[in-house]
Formats: structure tokens, C-alpha cells, sequence
């Protein structure tokens, strides 16, 4: 019998939540308690498993959708079970009577409801892809879809605003525009051993309207690291692709390692950084938590991973297990592993960090903003004591080394200050 897949309410006052992956494929076996999907509340990412086993199908969520609690975003089908999903060319069923599958048994309503939700115009497309198509002004009909029978997903639409990388230097960079709006862009630079993904959950606190830049620092995601590593040669290569996207001015949030090569940047694009966001930024003292480094670069399974990415955040409900496996399969497909342990070498040699851009910090004369959290394991957070005054520290108690993660709102509220300060 076919089991409905719904989000599910995890806090008392949760009215939505937001999709964030599968850990599961369309078409395959699942167990009664295996980790299903992810999702994300105000509070923490949280792992779903499945309520029966079986063949997952029908699946209609993608990573950025925000559902009403109860929505139905797929199906368990026992193995064997025909499965018949509604088809653009088949007749409007009956609206006293759901749609029945090649068994005899009926699709469940809400199943079938949402399965012939983006088929009007001629065209499969989910509620996802159809919104980015009209705020891209993107023509669905002329678009591959990658999901079952055809779909249009969200990444199909998305797809065309991702930038090939561009080649500066000894780097290339690879790049996302999250959001295309008006007024000078928001660029992110992740940490160590990130990439530009890791900004998705800030980037929904937001507000609407403005541009939205993501970079791959070089031996990160899917930006290859050729030649010396220094903060200046990923200054070399954020700058080149900055240029090559049109970016004149930009407000700039950077994570832990992504904080160094901020200030670094705006050392050296002076007025062309609107503003400066760091986030628990290398580059203020000398202090890094060395084992951290090379635990995390040995690590090569979930079970020996797993502890050291426990040090990131004071609260490990906030990341949740699926970044772990996320890290893991980056590693397995490409030479990621390598490459961060060259940069690691260079700019983490022995547990220390070989940069100080305090200097640089003080002579940045736009809005600036240092946030720790008063638990960061990897960077202490004492390394902003006795920077300008002008340069506002917050401290979160409770935080560790992932502010932006732990405490979203709160962090998205700040860079909000910070846009309006240097608009």
C-alpha cells in the first residue's frame, strides 16, 4: 500500500518549512527509518527518515522550496507496484473520484494534486521552476527538464544564471548569482573546506530585491587550485572574476578563511566595498585549531568525519549529518582533498595562520562588522579585542565557529545594517 511522504511539523509553532535535499534518488529502495530528506526550520537543519519501506516515487520537492507543513512531496510504493504518475497527455480525472494507478488503487488526492501542479501550458514543471522562469523571464518550453518523465526542476531553470568559470591568473573561479536585483550585489566567500552552497540557508533570511554573488575559492567546490597558494593570488582570482561578471562595487560577507581574502579585498578595492561583513575571519591573529585541520583533511568516512565537523558549531543540531555526507562525496569525485590540504600547508602551516591582516582592517574605511560566536572552537574569537573602534564586534554567546548557520536571523539582520549603511 503507497505511503505518502510529507513534510512533517517538528516544532510546536511550525507552519513551513524549507526543502533542502533528497538523500535518496526517484525510483529507489528505501528502509522504514532511513534518513530521506532534509529540511529546514528557523532552528536547525534537520534529517527526515522514511516512514515505511519500499520504492520512493513521485518526487515533487527541490532544494529551496518552501511547503506548508503536510504537503505531500512524494510516495513509498511497495516493490513490485506499478507506479502510474500523472501524465500531461492523460485525461483530467474526475474531481469526485482520485485518479486511479494500473493496480486499481487510487492515488492518494493530495499525491495526485500536486503531480498535475505545473503541467498547465503543455508544459511538467514544479511550483519551483516555474517561479524562477518568471523572475528570470526564462520560457519553460524551451528548457530540458532533468526530473522524472521530463519535469522542469528549479536547477533546470537555474542553470543559466551560473557563470562559466573564468580563468585569472592561476585560477579559475566558479561562481553562482543566487539572486539577480538591483543596487550593487552581495558577494559570499565561504570558509575552508566549503564552497558556495554552504550560504544557501543565510541567504533565504534575506531580503528580496537584491543581487546575490557566490564564489568558489581556488581548491574549493568547483574552483581547480593551479599555481602558488596565497591570500593574494585568491584575491588575484575573486577580483578576476568579479571583473569578468560586470562587478564594480559589491558589499562583501566572508566566512573564517572567505574573511581573510574580504579584507584582503577591500584593501585593495578601497571604496569599491560598499561594506565588510566577517564572519569568525582568519587573518586577526594567530591562532587556528590545527588538529581540526588535519582531522578534517584525513577523514574518509561519515564515522571518522563526522566528530571533527562536530567542532564547527556549538549546537550540532544546526548543521546536521547531511553536510558531512555532502563533504565525503565532493571528496569522491574530485581531488578536493588534495587541493585543500595544499592550501591548508600554505596558510595553516603547523596550527598557525600565516597571515595577519589586522592593519589592513584598520585602514578599511566602510561600514565593517567582525561576528564571532563566544564557543568557536577553530578560530578563538579574542582575535577581535583591540581592532578600531569603528569596526563593530558581535559576540554570540552559545555560537561556534559557524555564526551563520546558528544563528541566521540574527546574522541576516546584520548584514542588513551593513547594506544600508554603505548603500
Amino acid at each position: 500500500m503507497a505511503v505518502e511522504v510529507v513534510l512533517p511539523r517538528v516544532d510546536m509553532d511550525m507552519t513551513t518549512g524549507k526543502f533542502s535535499q533528497w538523500f535518496v534518488a526517484e525510483g529507489a529502495t528505501v528502509e522504514k527509518g532511513q534518513p530521506l530528506f532534509e529540511i529546514e526550520t528557523d532552528k536547525a537543519a534537520m534529517e527526515i527518515e522514511a516512514a515505511a519501506s519500499g520504492v520512493l516515487r513521485g518526487l515533487v520537492a527541490e532544494p529551496g522550496d518552501e511547503l506548508a507543513v503536510g504537503t505531500v512531496i512524494g510516495i513509498i510504493v511497495a516493490p513490485g507496484e506499478i507506479y502510474a504518475p500523472a501524465d500531461k497527455a492523460a485525461p483530467a480525472a474526475p474531481a469526485s473520484a482520485p485518479e486511479a494507478s494500473q493496480t486499481g488503487a487510487p492515488t492518494p488526492p493530495s499525491l495526485a494534486r500536486l503531480e498535475s501542479e505545473g503541467e498547465t501550458a503543455g508544459v511538467r514543471a514544479t511550483p519551483a521552476a516555474r517561479r524562477l522562469a518568471r523572475e528570470s523571464g526564462i520560457e519553460l518550453a524551451g528548457l530540458a527538464g532533468s526530473g522524472p518523465l521530463g519535469r522542469i526542476q528549479a536547477r533546470d531553470v537555474a542553470a543559466p544564471q551560473a557563470s562559466p568559470p573564468a580563468l585569472v591568473g592561476a585560477a579559475a573561479i566558479n561562481r553562482l548569482w543566487l539572486a539577480r536585483g538591483v543596487g550593487a550585489p552581495l558577494v559570499f566567500l565561504h570558509g575552508f573546506g566549503a564552497d558556495l552552497n554552504g550560504w544557501r540557508p543565510l541567504v533565504a533570511r534575506l531580503k528580496e530585491g537584491r543581487s546575490l554573488l557566490a564564489l568558489d575559492l581556488p581548491g574549493h567546490g568547483g574552483s581547480p587550485l593551479t599555481g602558488a597558494v596565497s591570500i593574494e593570488a585568491m584575491v588575484d582570482a575573486v577580483e578576476g572574476a568579479l571583473a569578468e561578471e560586470g562587478v564594480n562595487a559589491a558589499h562583501i560577507v566572508g566566512h573564517s578563511l572567505g574573511g581573510a581574502v574580504a579584507i584582503a579585498l577591500a584593501a585593495r578595492r578601497g571604496e569599491r566595498v560598499r561594506s565588510l561583513t566577517l564572519i569568525a575571519p582568519a587573518g586577526l591573529g594567530p591562532d587556528v585549531n590545527g588538529a581540526f585541520v588535519a582531522g578534517f583533511l584525513r577523514a574518509q568516512s561519515e564515522a571518522s568525519l563526522t566528530p571533527w565537523m562536530r567542532l564547527l558549531a556549538s549546537d550540532e543540531a544546526a548543521l546536521g549529518s547531511a553536510m558531512v555526507k555532502t563533504t565525503l562525496r565532493q571528496r569522491r569525485e574530485s581531488d578536493l582533498a588534495a587541493t585543500q590540504a595544499a592550501v591548508a600547508a600554505a596558510l595553516f602551516p603547523d596550527g598557525v595562520q600565516a597571515v595577519n591582516l589586522r592593519d589592513e582592517l584598520a585602514r578599511y574605511g566602510g561600514p565593517a562588522k567582525v561576528i564571532f560566536g563566544l564557543d568557536d572552537q577553530i578560530i578563538p574569537a579574542r582575535h577581535a579585542r583591540g581592532l578600531p573602534g569603528r569596526v563593530a564586534l558581535h559576540l554570540f554567546a552559545g555560537v561556534g565557529h559557524m555564526p551563520h548557520f546558528e544563528a541566521r536571523g540574527e546574522i541576516a539582520r546584520l548584514i542588513e545594517e551593513n547594506l544600508a549603511a554603505g548603500a
